[in-house]
C-alpha cells in the first residue's frame, strides 16, 4: 500500500510543484477572483461607489475600488506582529544552547532500534509545534541530521516526514495559533468591522478541553502511525553518519575577544542580552499577573519568544545575527499581507460578507457545520498556506455564519484552524526549509505524510461531528 500511495502523493507533489505559483501571485490572483465576486456577486460598483469612502464604509455600500483601497491598509499592525514573531522564532531556534540540548535528546534512542528515534522525532515535532510554528519549522530542520549522526539505521525518508508531523497536526490549536491569537488581541480587524464585539480569550478556544484533547489524540495518532511505518531493516534507507555530519548546521563558535575591536567586545556581552531578555520576559509575567490567561495573545507570545531568544543566546551579536537570518523569512508575510488587507477590505465594505455568510449559513446544520468549516478551510490552506492570510480572507463569512447555526465563535474558529493545518501534510510550502536542509525532496516522504494525512482527517472528521456537543 506504502509504494502505491508513494507514486499518488509523488504525482500531488509534481502537480503543484509544476501548477501551484507562489502565494503572492495567488494572493494576487484571489484579489481579481474576490474583487468580480463583490461586483458580480454582491452588486458592488466596479470602481467607486455613489457614497463618499467614510460613508460608504458604515453602510458597506462601497465601490469594489473603494473597498479595495480602503482595506489595503488596514492590516500594518497585524504585519508587523507577524513579521516579528519570525524572526523572533528564528533567532530562538538557532541559538548554541537549543543545539547542545538537541544534541543530548538525539543520544537517548537505543541506535540499534530505529522506530525509538521516531518517537523521539514525532514528539520533537508536535511538541515544538505546540509551543510555536515558526521555532518548529527551524528546530526540525536542525534537528532531523542530529538524530541521524547519532541512529544511524532509522530509515531517513520517513525520518524527515516525522519532522513534518507537527505542522499538519497541532500547531493551529497550539500557542502560536494564529486564527485564535488575532482573536484574543485586543482591538484586532475583527473587532474594528464589528464581526467581535469582544476578544475571544484563549481560555475559549486553545485552553479549551475540547481543543486539548483534540491535540492530543490527533498528535498520537500521526506518531504512532508514523512509527508503524518504519520499514524492516533490509528495507530502510538510513543516512550514512558521514553524510549526516556534512548536513549539521551547527552555530558557530564565539570568536576570541583577544582579536577584537572593544565596540565588537561590547556587542559580545552577554548581560546585556539576558538584561533585555529577562526585562521581556518580566512583562509578560506581571501581565499575565495583571490578565490572566487573556494575556496570551499575539503581543505576548512575540515578548515570550523574543525574550527567550535574548536569553539562550550567547550575546548581542549572535542575538542579531540570527534574526538578520530570520528576517529572510519574514518578507513574504510583509508583501502579501497588504493583498489580503484588501480582499478584507472588499469583502467587508461591500454586501459581499453578508451574500457568503447567507450562502454558508445555507449548507449544513449546527451539527455538521464545523466539518464544512473544516473541510473548506482544507482546501483554501492548498492555495494559501498562511494561516493568518487565510484567516483574514474567511473570518469575516464563517463567523457570521457560524453564529447563525448558533455555535459560539470560539467552536469555529476552532475548526477552521484545524482544517488550515490539515493540508499542511501534502502541501510542500511549509516544508522547503526541511528539504533544503535534508536534501530529500517532498516526493520521496509524500507517501508516509499522505497516509498519515489521511489518519488526521478521519480522526478529525469524527471530531468536527461531536465538536457541536462540546460547546
Amino acid at each position: 500500500m506504502l509504494p502505491r500511495l508513494a507514486r499518488i502523493g509523488s504525482r500531488l507533489t509534481t502537480w503543484t510543484i509544476r501548477w501551484v505559483p507562489d502565494a503572492w501571485v495567488i494572493a494576487l490572483g484571489l484579489t481579481g477572483v474576490v474583487w468580480l465576486l463583490a461586483v458580480f456577486g454582491a452588486d458592488a460598483p466596479p470602481f467607486i461607489g455613489d457614497t463618499p469612502l467614510g460613508v460608504c464604509e458604515k453602510t458597506r455600500s462601497c465601490g469594489a475600488f473603494d473597498a479595495w483601497s480602503g482595506g489595503l491598509w488596514r492590516l500594518l499592525t497585524l504585519t508587523s506582529q507577524f513579521a516579528l514573531a519570525l524572526v523572533a522564532a528564528h533567532a530562538c531556534a538557532s541559538s548554541r544552547m537549543l543545539y547542545r540540548l538537541m544534541d543530548r535528546l538525539a543520544r537517548l534512542p537505543d541506535s540499534d532500534r530505529p522506530r525509538q528515534a521516531i518517537v523521539l522525532m514525532g514528539l520533537f515535532s508536535v511538541g515544538t509545534a505546540w509551543l510555536n510554528w515558526a521555532v518548529n519549522i527551524v528546530i526540525c530542520a536542525t534537528f532531523v541530521p542530529i538524530i541521524a549522526r547519532r541512529n544511524p539505521k532509522v530509515d531517513f525518508r520517513l525520518l524527515v516526514a516525522t519532522a513534518y508531523v507537527g505542522l499538519g497536526a497541532v500547531w493551529h490549536g497550539g500557542l502560536s495559533g494564529s486564527a485564535p491569537l488575532i482573536a484574543a488581541t485586543p482591538d484586532n480587524f475583527l473587532i474594528k468591522q464589528q464581526i467581535l464585539s469582544e476578544p475571544l480569550p484563549i481560555s475559549a478556544t486553545l485552553f479549551h478541553p475540547f481543543n486539548l484533547i483534540y491535540i492530543a489524540i490527533v498528535a498520537a495518532v500521526a506518531v504512532a502511525l508514523a512509527v508503524a511505518l518504519h520499514p524492516a531493516a533490509e528495507d530502510a534507507q538510513p543516512l550514512s553518519v558521514e553524510r549526516a555530519e556534512a548536513l549539521l548546521r551547527a552555530p558557530a563558535a564565539a570568536p576570541d575577544p583577544a582579536g577584537l575591536r572593544p565596540a565588537e567586545r561590547i556587542d559580545r556581552l552577554r548581560l546585556l542580552s539576558l538584561t533585555a531578555g529577562c526585562m521581556l520576559i518580566a512583562w509578560l509575567v506581571v501581565r499575565f499577573m495583571r490578565q490572566g490567561v487573556s494575556a496570551w495573545d499575539i503581543n505576548g507570545y512575540n515578548a515570550a519568544f523574543l525574550g527567550l531568544a535574548l536569553v539562550l543566546h550567547d550575546s548581542p551579536r549572535t542575538f542579531l545575527d540570527a534574526c538578520a537570518d530570520g528576517a529572510r523569512n519574514a518578507w513574504g508575510v510583509i508583501v502579501q499581507f497588504p493583498l489580503y488587507a484588501g480582499i478584507f477590505g472588499l469583502m467587508t465594505m461591500t454586501p459581499l460578507a453578508e451574500r457568503m455568510t447567507d450562502w454558508v449559513s445555507s449548507v449544513g446544520s449546527r451539527g455538521s457545520y464545523p466539518l464544512v468549516v473544516y473541510g473548506l478551510s482544507a482546501v483554501i490552506n492548498y492555495l494559501v498556506p498562511s494561516g493568518g492570510s487565510q484567516w483574514v480572507i474567511e473570518a469575516p463569512y464563517i463567523l457570521a455564519a457560524g453564529a447563525h447555526h448558533g455555535l459560539p465563535h470560539a467552536a469555529t474558529t476552532l475548526a477552521f484552524a484545524y482544517g488550515d493545518m490539515s493540508t499542511n501534510l501534502i502541501q510542500p510550502f511549509w516544508a522547503i526549509p526541511l528539504m533544503s536542509v535534508t536534501g530529500v525532496s517532498f516526493g520521496q516522504i509524500m507517501g508516509y505524510c499522505l497516509l498519515i494525512f489521511l489518519a488526521c482527517t478521519a480522526v478529525s472528521s469524527v471530531a468536527m461531528v461531536l465538536m457541536p456537543l462540546f460547546f
